[in-house]
């Protein structure tokens, strides 16, 4: 079997471009299998990229040699989701102690799915809230992505649709995992 060997660096903000690529070609390729076209539609309005996670200095990008071939990152903020478009942002700092680390905007390029993309971003991801002493993580997982987060020992915490400006409603899943 061929293997990738990948390698990673955080994001900078001229790297948003092509992070905004990423993960319009990830919502279409990926989420048609578990949702309506109008609930993939309406994904763009829930999901997207973070800049200040780039600021923070905390998204990550994998590359399979010069390619980009998923991005993902994590947050000791209390947004759960969504990108910078999204409405119901927080950035109040999490407290470490009591709280857990969100795991955000994690996308794979559809021509590395299934190749440990995802699972290598969430190592990073974990290692990094680990080393700033936050001692669980949670996520919003979309339908697409439960089976790799519970693959990787995330647990369903409550699931529940949201609903976008135009009322059509997309399910997401709080997933939950100690460090």
């Amino acid at each position: 079997m061929f293997r990738c060997l990948f390698t990673h660096r955080l994001a900078m903000e001229a790297d948003l471009p092509a992070l905004h690529r990423l993960m319009e070609r990830a919502i279409t390729s990926f989420l048609p299998d578990f949702l309506t076209p109008a609930q993939v539609e309406a994904s763009f309005e829930i999901m997207g990229v973070d800049s200040r996670l780039v600021a923070d200095g905390t998204y990550f990008m994998v590359f399979d040699g010069d390619a980009l071939a998923g991005c993902g990152g994590w947050s000791r903020r209390e947004t759960l989701f969504g990108g910078d478009h999204t409405s119901g942002r927080n950035p109040r700092l999490l407290d470490p102690a009591n709280e857990a680390a969100r795991v955000r905007a994690m996308y794979t390029d559809p021509d590395h799915g299934r190749k440990g993309v995802g699972r290598l971003i969430l190592d990073l991801c974990e290692n990094a809230a680990r080393a700033e002493n936050f001692t669980r993580v949670e996520l919003a997982a979309t339908a697409a992505g439960v089976p790799l987060y519970e693959a990787c020992g995330y647990a369903p915490v409550r699931a529940w649709d949201e609903i976008t400006s135009n009322g059509v409603s997309v399910p997401l899943v709080l997933m939950g995992k100690e460090l």
